[in-house]
């Protein structure tokens, strides 16, 4: 923990219960499927903010897009809801994160089709966009999805699930929030930068996203300086990508063009081509496996409607780690 994060703490401490409080009041006065259908009801705002959804001959997977209405912003589409078990978890004890898909029957979707080696991809995340995780929960014969899972740290959560039920033509982005009680100190999200390193790694990212255009990102991967060269398969590719847009923490879920089997390595660059839908500030988590383990790297990107070049540094910073979210755990 860094001083600054132990300065946060100190000064929060005292007022943990107060803080989620207002987060808590916040975030239960917006019901997530009321916001999809207000979305749903204004079609030319839809049109002005683009899309995020899969589109053929790419390899991004946004996940449904139904009137406008991006991935990840509500608890039901397509006539899919995302149902947790509870809403409601203490921070720092391991529970078991329980939910079903229901169908357009009301029933629990009990058949899949795979996506990147998996039936449901589930992103969890706290909404000032720390404690980042990308895990696969266990499907039983009922159609409820379930994991062990430790939530770090109190506040309001936001889960996602991404998948393609079976006889569906796409891929389904759902997203709905948890609360968390504990100490909540909101970590602020990084300043831009073109470079994340940690444990020995540093990835940088060159790129000109532009919004409302398809762009192209590459990261890099070296670990002691060295280019990396034989990063490992995870899930089909070398890396996956999500994105979150701040503020409403709309979801992009991006893999790159090339597939990867077993035996093969890849490195030390990922290139994506993806889709920005509007002008804003995004967070990016590039997980990518070497050594037998999976790892996330994390950059906070500006998008403009004009473009601006994220250029890698000259020289790579000697610190180990990045500030900032970086101080939160991730996991897979």
């Amino acid at each position: 923990m860094s001083r600054a994060v132990a300065l946060r703490l100190g000064a929060f401490a005292g007022a943990v219960v107060l803080a989620f409080g207002a987060a808590y009041g916040i975030g239960s006065a917006i019901d997530p499927i009321a916001a999809a259908d207000e979305t749903s009801a204004a079609p030319a705002h839809g049109e002005e903010m683009g899309g995020m959804e899969q589109t053929a001959g790419t390899s991004e997977h946004g996940g449904h897009e139904s009137a406008g209405q991006l991935p990840g912003l509500a608890v039901s589409d397509a006539g899919y809801t995302f149902a947790p078990a509870k809403t409601f978890f203490t921070s720092g004890t391991q529970t078991e994160l329980r939910f079903t898909i229901q169908g357009p029957d009301g029933k629990p979707v009990t058949k899949y089709t795979k996506t990147h080696e998996k039936d449901l991809h589930l992103i969890v995340v706290r909404r000032d966009l720390s404690g980042f995780h990308h895990v696969h929960p266990t499907l039983a014969a009922d159609g409820t999805w379930s994991i062990p899972f430790t939530f770090t740290a109190g506040g309001t959560w936001r889960l996602y699930a991404d998948f393609q039920p079976a006889g569906h033509d796409s891929t389904i982005t759902l997203g709905t929030d948890v609360n968390v009680t504990g100490l909540y100190v909101p970590v602020p999200v990084a300043e831009p930068a073109s470079v994340y390193s940690f444990d020995g790694y540093d990835v940088t990212l060159q790129g000109t996203p532009i919004a409302g255009k398809e762009s192209e990102l590459t990261f890099t991967i070296t670990r002691g300086g060295k280019p990396v060269t034989d990063l490992q398969p995870y899930l089909g590719a070398f890396g996956h990508l999500v994105s979150l847009r701040s503020g409403d923490l709309a979801y992009l879920h991006t893999h790159p063009a090339q597939e990867a089997t077993a035996g093969m390595k890849g490195g030390p660059g990922i290139t994506f081509a993806t889709t920005f839908p509007t002008a804003s500030t995004y967070s990016l988590f590039l997980d990518f496996q070497h050594a037998g383990k999976v790892h996330t790297a994390e950059f906070t990107v500006k998008v403009s409607s004009t473009g601006t070049a994220i250029v890698p540094p000259t020289a790579l910073p000697t610190a180990t780690t990045t500030p900032g979210h970086a101080e939160t755990p991730h996991g897979h």
